[in-house]
This record gives C-alpha cells, structure tokens and sequence, in this order.
C-alpha cells in the first residue's frame, strides 16, 4: 500500500505489538478545526491519551465515553473524542489495557492527496491509450482496447448502420474491474464529477493529478472528464440521435492485462435510460465546458446539440428499455457483460429535463416533466439519478434567468428533507456515523453510499450555511478511510490498512503487489457471500460482510461510479475547511 515517507517512518516507530486492531478512526487523520473521533470496539474503559508515534509525549488525555451497542451486530463500542485537540502534526491514540493506534495526521489539507489521488484513479482506468512511467508509476501498462474497429451488434443495426458496420469509439474509462464501457454508469459518474466542478471550481482548479494534459489551461479534473465525454459523444447515432446503452465485449475478459484482451468489441441496442442519462451529461456539459471555447473550441456547442437530439430520441422511443435476456434470445452473438438493465425511466426523464432546462433556460423542458412526482429524494445510484437533477436546480437558485422559480423552491425543500432523515440519530450509532444507521446501507457498493451520504449533507450545508451537516459529512469520509465495522481504509493505498486486493484486472495481473491506488472499493456488502461465491467470508452480519480477496466481486471490485463520490466527498470537505481556515 502506498504511504508518505514521514508516515511510514512513523508507522515503523510503532511497535507492531503495540498496534490494536480493535481502535477503528479516520486513517489519514483529522483537521485542527474539525471534530476528532476514534472507535475502541470491544471491552475498554478509563482513560485514553493523544501521543507522539515514539510514545515519548503525551498531548491530550480524555475520558472513553459509556459503550455503546451496534444495532446490527450486537458489539459493544466507546468513542474517544479529542476534538478540542488542534495541534498539527503526526499521532497516536493510546488506551491502556487495549492498546495504539497506527500514526495519523492533524493538519489543515490531511484529504487533499486523497482527493487527488481517488480523482487520478480514473487516468488510471483510461481506455485506448499507453499509460506512461512519467504519469502512472510502477503502474504503467501499454494501452488497451483502442476501439477503432468496433462492431455494430445486431441489436443496433439500422439503414444507416446494417449489422457488422465497423465504428471508431476510442477513450472512455472502463467501467469498473472489467474492460468495457458503459452508458448508463458513465452517467452518474459524469454528472458527479461534473457537479463538484460546478460547485467548487477554484478548488477544482487547484488539483494537479500528474497527468498528460496537467500543463494545459483546463483543470485536471475536466481534462479527466474529458476523456470520457469524447468517449460518449461517439455513442451516439448521428442518424436519429439516439445512444447505444454499451460498448463491450461478448464476454467478460479473464484476469489479464488491457493489451492482452483482443476480443471482437461491440455496440448494442440503444435503450432510453442511456439516451437520457447521454442527454443530462450533455446539458450540463454543455454549460462547463463553455468557458474552455479558446482551448476547446466547439465543443460546447457539440455537446448541447446532442443532449436535445438525445432528447428528441427519447420522445419518440419512451419505452425502449435495454433487457439483455430478451436481446440474446434474439441475436448473436450473445452478451454477457454487465447489464445496467433499468425498469423505470423516470427518474432519467428528471435529471435530462433539468440539466436541459437549466443550460438552455427553455420552457419546455422544465414544463415537459413532472419534476417532483412524490416527496422522496432518493439517494443518487446509477438506477436512480432523480436526486442529481435536485442538486442541479438548487445550484442555480441565484441564477436571474431561473430564480424564484417553484421548481427550486421545492429542489431546496427535498434536500432539506433527505439530509434530515440522514443525520436523525447519527450521533446514537455505534461508529457515530451517517453510514450504517440500517443494515439496508449495506449493498453491494455501500461505499458509494456512503459517499453519496456525504454528498447530500454537503449540498444542504451548501443551501444552508449550516455547520452540523457539514460536521456529519466528515463522519461518512472518516467510514470510508478506516471508522468502520471491519476497520479498513476502502480507498486503494491510502491508509495503514486499505484494500490490498481489488477485483480490478489490472492490479491482479500486472504483477505488482500494491494494487493500482486511489480506487475505491466497493465495501461491505451484506449479501456477498451468496453473490459472488467468493470462498473465504467468516460473518453474515451485515456491517462485517467483507473480504479483501480480488475474487470478491461482490464487496471489493472498484467502479467509475463508485469513486466519482468518493472525488466530490473528499474534494468538497476539503475545499470548504480551506474556507473555514480549518
């Protein structure tokens, strides 16, 4: 795992024996300003002191508070709260009878190498081009999958493109462990990534991710997306606008580098969750890229022009869902990859309307859609983008163009009532967490939910200048970095104890014992073991269910849309304690 040199010579300061797993806190460390918690799961009690890694000096002592029970498993917690402690530089938690915690940092950016880090996994995931030493390290690869010759699919043939038509669709990410690229996930990533630069774009400006494009004008982080934007405008059918739902194998490619999977690629039917989720990355797209016009010259436009001939498309095709097991019973080859099926299009309709809207300040979009059908706001995944099309609204409240508008009224009122239901009786939970208040957190990619938590706390602190979501939001970043039921750091190299074995091709087959850093694995997944048949799970308690085995699909592959959150978390709390001076 990747650590800086002064933490691991702390780390190395430590005795081994010394160090307790049982003592569960934020790896990486902690903020002067900012609230300071570590976990003592198990039997404790008295007293706990903040110590210098050599355990020479002593600079806080607290009290452990009365244990606590977690709901889901039944285990006994106490917390040690040493908040008031702002003194900068590298520490231990030490408790008698129980033990120390490995070193972590208190100092004014601790997550911003992990906001750079977690964004430049996504060079790392890079499609159709040679990853360099200059750029990607010991992880250097040749490039894979140029995807210059790609297939059209019986199930996307049209006059235009009959069966077999051969189409250049280059760049993109891959999607997740596996090689292949996909429409619908590529949305919510994008609209992520895309919103923290809308929200935070000085901050954005400031990331420097090492990567080819670092010298240019545009940040890092819209180079990044770039890649996958010039990507996606390829999906798309020049003849009526609509957008294939993937490109792909047949097959999923066994453990082996990207250069070494030459199978057939494909495009497959064009489907209406694609088209919209195509049609709101586009919009907004189209309003981020639009100060770029001298270093990208059209592309704006281009962008805008293919969210409403995405949006076209959908009209006229509402029902055209992508249903692989009906499409393989009809043509060949079969496709066996990732389906990213989806029964209700929606929410789709939702986000595509408001971004159009909001880009194009066009009556019509903002009129076509019912924008709030009920009053939920349901957390953001890829099945369920309703909630991005809330945040777009809100984030143009002040917008003259738009303002005093109903629609943003009721955007304001649905964040609002979704970081509320968040945050109730937090503080009562074992880990003082956000994540985990029910054993229903715990699906397969929980740690996006968990990201995804944090992000609907910081869009109402955003609305509200209120300190205590905020404060909530660093508890679900403190879950993902180490405070949690099974005590690892789920983002690739960073921390003493973070996923060493991610089902990722790349890191399984390059050889190299670190995995590639700064993916974010899936995490503790209650229904793993029954999902991916993977051998070796000891628990079914539903915050344990975890294993750091690349074959564990199910709790510790890696995903575009799983560490797109984990980007705007970490990047977002770290850009708003610079505000604060914290």
């Amino acid at each position: 795992m990747v650590l800086t040199a002064l933490l691991l010579g702390n780390l190395l300061n430590v005795s081994a024996q010394s160090l307790s797993d049982s003592i569960r806190l934020n790896q990486l460390g902690f903020y002067p300003g900012a609230p300071k918690i570590a976990i003592v799961v198990g039997q404790a009690s008295g007293a706990f002191e903040i110590r210098t890694p050599d355990g020479k000096k002593v600079v806080f002592k607290g009290g452990l508070s009365l244990p606590r029970t977690n709901a889901i498993s039944g285990k006994k917690t106490l917390t040690a709260d040493f908040s008031v402690l702002k003194t900068t530089g590298t520490f231990v938690v030490h408790i008698p009878g129980v033990g120390q915690s490995a070193p972590f940092r208190i100092e004014p950016d601790v997550h911003r190498a992990a906001a750079i880090g977690s964004l430049k996994g996504f060079y790392y995931q890079r499609v159709s081009v040679d990853l360099s030493a200059t750029y990607a390290g010991k992880w250097s690869r040749p490039a894979g999958h140029p995807d210059t010759r790609v297939l059209i699919h019986p199930s996307a043939a049209s006059a235009s493109r009959p069966v077999g038509t051969i189409i250049s669709s280059p760049r993109g990410w891959y999607d997740a462990g596996d090689y292949n690229k996909y429409i619908v996930n590529s949305g919510i990533t994008m609209g992520t990534l895309l919103s923290l630069y809308e929200d935070f774009p000085a901050y954005c400006r400031s990331l420097k991710t090492n990567i080819p494009e670092s010298t240019n004008a545009i940040p890092d982080l819209l180079d990044e997306t770039l890649w996958n934007l010039r990507w996606m405008l390829t999906m798309q059918d020049p003849a009526d606008g609509g957008v294939y739902h993937k490109l792909t194998n047949a097959g999923f490619d066994g453990m082996v580098m990207p250069d070494k999977a030459t199978k057939d690629r494909y495009v497959v039917q064009k489907s209406i969750t694609a088209t919209l989720d195509f049609a709101a990355v586009m919009a907004q797209a189209a309003r981020v890229y639009k100060p770029f016009v001298r270093e990208l010259p059209g592309l704006a436009d281009s962008c805008l022009t293919a969210a409403e001939t995405a949006w076209q498309w959908a009209q006229k095709n509402p029902e055209l869902y992508y249903r692989q097991n009906d499409m393989n019973k009809q043509f060949d080859p079969d496709v066996t990859t990732g389906s990213y099926e989806d029964r209700n299009a929606s929410d789709e309709w939702i986000w595509a309307a408001a971004e159009l809207f909001v880009t194009t300040k066009k009556e019509a979009y903002a009129t076509a859609i019912n924008l709030f059908p009920d009053d939920n706001t349901p957390l953001p995944a890829w099945p369920q983008v309703r909630t991005l099309a809330y945040y777009t609204l809100a984030r143009f409240a002040k917008d003259k163009a738009v303002q005093n508008r109903t629609e943003l009224v009721a955007a304001r009122k649905h964040i609002l009532k979704l970081a509320d239901e968040l945050i109730d009786g937090a503080n009562e939970q074992a880990f003082g967490t956000v994540m985990g208040k029910s054993a229903k957190d715990f699906i397969w990619g929980s740690s996006s939910v968990a990201a995804n938590q944090g992000i609907a706390l910081i869009q109402a602190y955003r609305l509200t200048s209120d300190k205590k979501y905020l404060t909530y939001a660093l508890t679900n970043l403190d879950y993902l970095l180490g405070r949690n039921a099974v005590g690892y750091s789920f983002l690739t190299g960073f921390g003493h104890k973070s996923t060493l074995n991610p089902h990722h091709r790349p890191s399984v087959a390059d050889g190299i014992e670190a995995p590639v850093p700064g993916l974010l694995s899936g995490g503790t997944n209650a229904n793993a073991a029954r999902q991916d048949k993977c051998s070796g799970y000891t628990t079914t308690i539903a915050d344990e269910v975890y294993l750091d085995q690349s074959c564990s699909y199910a709790s510790n592959e890696i995903a575009i849309n799983w560490n797109a959150p984990m980007v705007y978390l970490t990047a977002a709390i770290d850009a708003l304690q610079r505000e604060m001076g914290k």
